[in-house]
């Protein structure tokens, strides 16, 4: 699944192209309902947490989530795609930009956004300027204490924009095993989890190779080579209990409490 800090960065790129620009063309596979035609105008592009929102002036929204095959490109007329046109969900075509979503699993077009249950539910965006740490805190005690913190840190319901890069990066920095029970931290090694997150997420805003350390990451995807800090080596477990994701510690950084 994208970072947050992935979907913001389609976000501003589309909405760099295509605000205040009409559509020629929109092309939906699989969508009925009301779409938007040719003239309809671009009001905006946003993200929101990994929810990627395209407004317009007739009062449509087009909401789509990547998880981990989605992806939205930007070409000009004419240009070569870079992925099967068979895989393209979205097309929406200005005189100047062709903007295509490839193999979204989320896609709707919406009237009311408040009908975007999965949006609504959302906790602070921590890569907003200013996230509402507080109300992150609030909604992490409010979930099962028993959960391991690895796997909260992925709960969009709490703070928004987290993924596995930044949940196995930010535990690491903090030395924090990722199988603690949520009920093992202290409230201010929780807040010190979420402005560290909040930190990095924002930092690679713009940037096209993300870094949370020098010389890029700190344990994820390097599985079997030794931890920057301490030269131990670094592990992966699955974890978590619906759809198990991939998570990279160091055990002598961040060792368990049993």
């Amino acid at each position: 699944m994208p970072e947050g800090d992935t979907i913001h960065r389609a976000a501003s790129t589309l909405d760099r192209a295509l605000t205040g620009r009409a559509l020629t063309a929109f092309r939906a596979d699989g969508l009925g309902g009301a779409l938007p035609g040719p003239g309809t105008t671009v009001r905006g592009v946003q993200a929101r947490g990994k929810h990627l929102l395209i407004r317009f002036d007739d009062g449509l929204t087009l909401h789509t989530h990547m998880r981990m095959e989605g992806s939205w490109h930007l070409y000009r007329p004419g240009e070569r795609w870079r992925k099967a046109r068979a895989s393209a969900k979205i097309v929406l075509e200005t005189e100047d930009w062709v903007a295509v979503c490839f193999s979204a699993p989320i896609v709707e077009v919406v009237r009311d956004e408040r009908r975007l249950a999965s949006v609504r539910s959302l906790g602070p965006d921590l890569t907003a300027p200013d996230p509402d740490l507080d109300e992150a805190l609030t909604r992490m005690a409010a979930t099962e204490q028993e959960r391991e913190i690895g796997e909260v840190l992925l709960d969009q319901r709490i703070a928004a924009g987290i993924g596995n890069v930044y949940k196995s990066e930010v535990l690491h920095l903090e030395r924090i095993s990722p199988f603690t029970p949520l009920s093992g931290l202290e409230v201010a090694a929780r807040r010190r989890l979420l402005e560290r997150a909040a930190a990095l997420l924002r930092r690679n805003l713009t940037t096209v190779r993300r870094t949370t350390v020098a010389g890029g990451l700190a344990v994820y995807g390097r599985a079997g080579r030794p931890c920057r800090r301490c030269g131990s080596t670094i592990r992966r477990r699955l974890q978590g209990r619906e759809r198990p994701r991939a998570t990279f510690w160091c055990p002598a950084c961040q060792p368990s409490a049993a």
